[in-house]
């Protein structure tokens, strides 16, 4: 079975290629209830149609970006424009109505854009302010809603309780059912009256409604938790501009209007115009499929929505929002193509197109042996072209077996079962503080055998704040009793110029919040500087408005440097730079001694700052050089700033304490078979300390530094790679090939975890991508497949344990599944065989079906995990689902229960001393009684193991109890002995 599943019903966790969804689908064989079936896996046909809109919109971006290069050489010659505002514009208090600022936006209308005066005109016609944004009063927005619209794309309505039963009801062999349950009751009636008559056929009438509203209660339930889930996911949040104060507002309530702040790995919330900024470059690949980045300025001032901030920081002014904007559309569509279905889905899908192969199969063969049987009687009775409505009836009940058979036979229930597992999952880690966004990352995760954490918010706190220092060549400790007197002690100069380095070489920004509370925005290493600033003396509005910037080079983990040009106010120009202390002091020529003089970097001053670079970092303080250049007045902010030159300001250690649990949660990912692995872009010393700190450097480990993983060839990596455990001053793609190599090499299940724009490639590369809810950019979380809310190490502990839950879980569901439908098929055929008719009425293998797709799927697929599943070791890439201990397990309990099933066939009646017209019907009700009880028992033995027979036997002592006094003796003693039977067989 293995086989046929990897060659046929193979998917990976994730990047799946449509042949491959294809291909699964087209092998699924005989399905009972597509709707249902199908209900959780992809719509490829909206997937393609969101493919062609792409293509249109890379064309229509095309044809935009050439006519509006053409427009601007005749742009002296824009004429008037013949658009009217409409009146209930006009009447709000605006100039632009949605569509006239749609079509300057998506259409690159630099002639409409010149025509209404640019951004700044354009601003004005929507009443709003490039500096102070829109007004918060309620009763404008309310207004201004109207008139422009929600930012929110169109979502398929959610599915009411009664769409769920009439999905239910369209199972093809329940309609089958259906149609003889109606044949007998009209023959029934006719043959013996109401309401004799009628007791088969409302029977089966009754099943199929209890079958089909107690699957579409799971159902329903099911698809409100995934619809909770959604809400969660779409929780986004962006920095405006509104009444003045900045504030974080959800992307939903955006209104054209808004001046919204965007930083490198920030997604476009909505279509707008380039306000100011420095730097950007978009990634409009989710838009269009064209992966050039396009410049954003002054000249080409348009940004759709969707689109992602691949460099740059820049305001912008929000004018198109929600289905008037190219990417509302795409979501729309997308969002009814649906996730891709899992690897356990599909090979579930798998099971049940084999099992249902062999259960029709069975089922065709029983109504041909049944059937025979009453024509070989009615030839020896000469009686075959004489029937009487009794006949006619027995006829009816064999063809209803027979499509019951299929019904219990083909196990729906299986796919379905991983979704019930997956979303209980899901929800239950949400309250753990992890957001899945792909399902399959819960199964994926239970099979990790790796991980490749960031230090930086995932093994520390990523709360830093400076605590040493090394300012004018003298190192001091930083705390709030002391920094009156480091100020004394430094020279009056250095500090102007440290001053002016924290707060105008920065990526963060100190505001003003709505309560008037100054607030320090930006990443907490950037905060950590502006509160050492701030705590000096420092006044950023001065510094601000005392020079002019020029040019920014934000913060990049390849160049691990970031700069500013500054425009001074006695003229001339000003570069200050900062970033890894060895990077940015290997630039520096000179540097301020403790006379606030600037000097030659000689070699004794050279040493002496490496000295305290590494004493820093031995001590776990993340470590950062500050250096100016003063630059000659032919410097162009076309120009990069120059790497080499400067003179050292000083170097600072941040604390970043690391978290509580870290080093217990490594040591409890080691005894699971987890290998943790640190990819950190610090320097050595800090990351080793950090590494030893949180129990992921050991004796026997290497860490190693990025530019040296680099230059390693390929035999060098794979004796390499077993033993790295840290990798230190790390580009993005260090991470990624480590990744890579793990994944392809060493077959390993890598789990990811990133913040930034930079780590998407890695985050997209791994089995599992875990991006930080807090400190992750929205690029980050967008290439994740698990958020991970709290930032915490210990999270992913969490994570990996639920994976490996519902892996378990699953795994318990087929076991009982398998079991249930061999045992009910054997004795149905054999009893055919043999006597001529099945013991399982159809009624009777309906509610064994309910028991199995949902109430079964229920009890052993939402088992909460235990600590135990993380002393064991990974199921890894390439194990198999359906083990050797599944096997025998299934095929104990298969032939416990038929010895049961054959031997109260066989010797039933003398047993319990059965006899008179109606002693087959009671027992066939005994032997049904014991197939169900059997089940039960069967559930509960792969729910807890073979340790919790006493248990097993206490569910018997009370059926037993309940046959009443004269068979109870016989009953204990009967379910004693094949219970003993049934323990000593598992625990072979």
């Amino acid at each position: 079975m293995d086989s046929y599943l990897n060659q046929n019903f193979d998917l990976k966790s994730k990047h799946s290629s449509d042949e491959a969804l294809e291909k699964w689908r087209t092998v699924v064989g005989f399905v009972k209830n597509p709707k249902r079936r199908f209900r959780f896996t992809a719509n490829l046909s909206k997937r393609y149609e969101a493919a062609a809109m792409r293509r249109t919109n890379q064309e229509k971006l095309r044809i935009a970006v050439l006519v509006s290069k053409a427009a601007f050489q005749f742009i002296s010659g824009v004429q008037p424009s013949d658009y009217v505002v409409p009146e209930q514009v006009i009447a709000a208090g605006f100039q632009l109505c949605a569509d006239e600022l749609g079509s300057i936006v998506e259409g690159h209308d630099v002639k409409k854009l010149k025509f209404h005066g640019g951004v700044s005109g354009i601003a004005e016609k929507l009443s709003t302010s490039t500096n102070t944004g829109l007004s918060s009063d309620a009763a404008l927005l309310s207004k201004r809603q109207e008139i422009y619209g929600i930012n929110k794309f169109a979502e398929p309505e959610a599915k009411g309780f009664w769409v769920f039963v009439w999905e239910a009801l369209q199972d093809m062999t329940l309609m089958i059912l259906g149609a003889c349950a109606i044949v007998s009751l009209v023959v029934g009636i006719a043959m013996e009256g109401w309401p004799a008559g009628a007791h088969d056929g409302l029977g089966i009438v009754a099943s199929i409604l209890l079958v089909v509203f107690v699957t579409a209660t799971s159902d329903y339930r099911q698809s409100l938790q995934f619809k909770d889930l959604d809400k969660e996911k779409k929780k986004i949040t962006i920095q405006v501009t509104r009444n003045d104060c900045r504030q974080k507002l959800s992307i939903y309530d955006l209104l054209p209007g808004d001046i919204v702040h965007l930083n490198i790995g920030d997604q476009v919330p909505a279509d707008g115009l380039f306000v100011s900024g420095f730097s950007v470059l978009i990634d409009e690949s989710s838009l269009t499929g064209e992966s050039e980045p396009v410049v954003v300025n002054d000249k080409n001032p348009f940004m759709l929505s969707g689109t992602k901030l691949q460099d740059g920081s820049c305001k912008m002014l929000v004018t198109t929002v929600g289905m008037r904007t190219q990417w509302g559309k795409l979501m729309a569509t997308l969002s009814e193509g649906g996730d891709d279905e899992t690897p356990l889905q599909v090979k579930l899908n798998g099971v049940a197109t084999i099992i249902g192969k062999v259960g029709l199969f069975f089922a065709v063969v029983t109504f041909a042996v049944m059937v025979q049987g009453l024509l070989r009687s009615k030839l020896q009775e000469g009686t075959i072209w004489s029937w009487s409505g009794d006949e006619a009836l027995k006829l009816l009940e064999f063809f209803a077996v027979a499509v019951t058979i299929v019904v219990v036979a083909v196990p729906e229930g299986l796919p379905l079962a991983v979704t019930l597992s997956l979303a209980f999952a899901m929800k239950k880690m949400m309250n753990d503080k992890a957001l899945v966004r792909h399902l399959a990352a819960c199964e994926t995760m239970g099979s990790a055998t790796g991980i490749c954490s960031d230090k930086t918010g995932t093994l520390t706190t990523n709360r830093m704040t400076v605590v040493k220092s090394c300012i004018c060549m003298s190192v001091k400790e930083i705390n709030s009793t002391n920094k009156a007197s480091f100020c004394s002690e430094i020279h009056e100069s250095a500090i102007k110029l440290l001053l002016q380095s924290i707060f105008m070489n920065t990526g963060g920004e100190i505001v003003t919040s709505k309560d008037g509370r100054r607030e320090i925005l930006g990443t907490p290493t950037e905060t950590a500087l502006l509160e050492f600033g701030l705590s000096l003396g420092g006044d950023p509005q001065t510094e601000r408005q005392a020079s002019k910037t020029v040019k920014v080079e934000p913060f990049n983990s390849t160049k691990k440097r970031m700069g500013v040009v500054l425009e001074l106010p006695g003229g001339g120009l000003r570069a200050h730079t900062k970033g890894a202390s060895e990077i940015v002091l290997a630039g520096c020529d000179k540097v301020i001694d403790s006379n606030g003089e600037v000097v030659p970097l000689d070699e004794k001053s050279i040493n002496h700052l490496n000295a305290t670079i590494n004493e820093f970092a031995n001590e776990a303080l993340r470590t950062l050089c500050l250096a100016y250049l003063e630059l000659k007045n032919g410097f162009s902010s076309d120009n990069a700033i120059p790497v080499s030159g400067y003179t050292c300001l000083g170097i600072v250690g941040i604390k970043d304490p690391v978290r509580p649990g870290v080093k217990e949660s490594v040591a409890i990912c080691r005894t699971a078979g987890i290998t943790v692995r640190m990819v950190t872009g610090d320097n050595i010393n800090t990351a080793k300390a950090i590494a030893r700190e949180c129990g992921i450097l050991t004796d026997d480990g290497i860490a190693i530094e990025g530019p040296d993983f680099r230059e390693k060839s390929q035999e060098e990596l794979l004796k390499l790679i077993p033993k790295i455990q840290v990798i230190a001053r790390s580009s993005p793609m260090d991470k990624h090939t480590l990744v890579k190599q793990l994944r392809t090499t060493f077959d390993e299940v890598v789990a990811v975890t990133g913040d930034g724009t930079n780590d998407a490639p890695a985050l997209h590369e791994a089995d599992i991508g875990l991006a930080m809810g807090i400190a992750g950019t929205e690029v980050a979380k967008e290439s994740a497949d698990v958020i991970i809310l709290d930032d915490n190490f210990s999270t992913i502990l969490t994570v990996a344990k639920w994976g490996r839950s519902v892996y378990i879980n699953i795994q318990k569901f087929v076991q009982f599944q398998l079991t249930v439908n061999i045992v009910a098929l054997i004795v149905n055929f054999s009893s055919a065989c043999l006597t001529g008719s099945a013991p399982l009425t159809a009624v009777q293998l309906l509610w064994v079906n309910m028991i199995m797709d949902t109430l079964g799927a229920l009890a052993l697929a939402t088992e909460p995990p235990t600590d135990e599943l993380m002393k064991r070791a990974p199921v890894g890439r390439k194990g198999n689902f359906i083990s050797n201990v599944m096997w025998r397990n299934i095929f104990g309990q298969s032939f416990y229960q038929l010895m049961v099933i054959w031997y109260l066939q066989a010797r039933g009646k003398a047993m319990f001393e059965l006899d008179g017209p109606d002693s087959t019907l009671k027992l066939n009700t005994l032997i049904f009684n014991s197939f169900v009880f059997c089940q039960h028992n069967a559930a509960d033995i792969f729910t807890v193991g073979p340790k919790r027979g006493d248990r097993v036997l206490q569910h018997a002592d009370r059926c037993c109890f309940e046959a009443g006094p004269s068979m109870k003796p016989i009953c204990l003693d009967f379910v004693k002995n094949i219970k003993e039977a049934l323990m000593s067989l598992l625990v072979m």
